[in-house]
This record gives C-alpha cells, structure tokens and sequence, in this order.
C-alpha cells in the first residue's frame, strides 16, 4: 500500500511511520498539512495518514482535510488524534476522514481498518490494482505473511522486494519506470544506486523462476521493468 504519512516531528509519530513501514508500506513523509497537500496532488496514494497530537490543532485539521480528500483523488483518510472526545472524533469524520483513532489506540486495529477502507473503496491504486489482476488471473500479493499469491503457491520475499513487487503489479503487462519503482520501493533514501535495484530485480526473477514461472519481470530497455504474467 502507498501511504502519505503527514505527522509532526514527534517521538509518537515516528513510532507510527516506523510500524507502518514495517507491515510492508511504502511511504511518503510530510511534517506539516500544507506540504501533505502538496505532496497528495503529485502521485496517487493509497490512503493518507494524518497525525494532528495537540488539541488546539484540531479546528485546522478540519479545514485540511477537505484539501487533502480533493488532492488524494479517492485515498483514504485516516486521522490520528493525540487526547480526543468522542465530539473530537465526530468532527473530525464529519470534516470527510473516513476513521479517526485518539490514543491510546491500536496498531493492529487501525492497520486492518485502513486495509477494509482499502478493499470497499477502492481509492488510490487500490482500484487499478483490482481492475488488472482479477482480468488477468493474476497473482496478488498478501502483507500479513509478506507473499507472493499465486493459486495455492506461495512465494517468500523481502520487505524490499514485496515493494517492488508491488509496483510493477500495479501496472500488469505494462512497463514502469525505474525512477517510479525508486520511489516506491525505497522511499526513506534520497539517491539509490541502479545496481540497488538490479540486485532486487535479480533475486525476484530467480524466486519466479522456481516457484511462479507464468509471472516474469521484463527488462524495458532505458526504461524500467514490467511484470509479465501469462494467461491461466
């Protein structure tokens, strides 16, 4: 899932990005709402994280989020309150956010809601992910046990792979471009090495190779790659 996460420079946000980063997302940072905003409008995201810890900023959020519901074409909008009242709550979901947790709240339980908003609604790439691979018979992937999902197989990949693997999926039998599967698969490094990402195409193709053969990663000559998956 690609995740806008806008927070503060908090110990209490770093800990959530760190935990969303580690079930396998990739992410995209903003400190303050207006640069979230911004940064909404320039790629598609899958939903948009919004961590907003002092009660007096609570009235501005209600303002953003509008913004970011009309820049995140479709994301979902989960909000992140630090003390809150059920009232704190109410507004903030009234405002457009489709959930709202105050702490203390639970990773778990605010990880599966934004995989249900991801599933009834369809925001994002979710949509386009879900057009492509039911018409091509296609693998999927799951985040919980970090898996390739091909029928009944199952292939093992690393955090780093899963992303990249993530990416092309997006876009089936069509080529993507490497500085795009840069992004998305390794979005806390500002300069990545091309050897970085052959070294990773390499490893995924022997994976394939063994276990997946029907889906190939396709070299796209001064381009990218592309995710080739033959019909079942």
């Amino acid at each position: 899932m690609r995740v806008l996460f806008v927070g503060p420079s908090h110990p209490e946000a770093a800990w959530l990005f760190k935990a969303l980063q580690e079930s396998a997302h990739s992410l995209q940072r903003a400190d303050d709402l207006r640069d979230g905003v911004f940064l909404a409008s320039q790629e598609p995201f899958d939903a948009i994280v919004l961590m907003v810890l002092e009660v007096g900023s609570y009235s501005a959020l209600h303002g953003f989020i509008g913004e970011f519901a009309t820049a995140g074409s479709g994301a979902a909008i989960v909000a992140v309150l630090g003390a809150a009242t059920a009232q704190d709550r109410t507004k903030v979901l009234r405002a457009g956010a489709d959930a709202c947790f105050c702490q203390p709240y639970s990773f778990i339980e605010m990880h599966e809601r934004m995989a249900a908003l991801q599933r009834v609604g369809g925001g994002g790439f979710a949509s386009a992910v879900a057009s492509v691979l039911p018409a091509v018979g296609g693998p999927s992937l799951d985040a919980a046990t970090r898996e390739l999902v091909c029928g009944a197989r199952r292939v093992g990949v690393t955090r780093r792979e899963f992303l990249l693997l993530e990416c092309l999926l997006r876009q089936v039998n069509a080529p993507v471009a490497r500085d795009q599967l840069i992004r998305y698969a390794w979005p806390e490094k500002e300069d990545v090495d091309p050897s970085s990402v052959n070294l990773v195409v390499s490893r995924l193709r022997r994976k394939l190779s063994d276990d997946v053969p029907e889906v190939r990663i396709e070299t796209v000559s001064r381009f990218g790659y592309q995710v080739s998956v033959l019909c079942f």
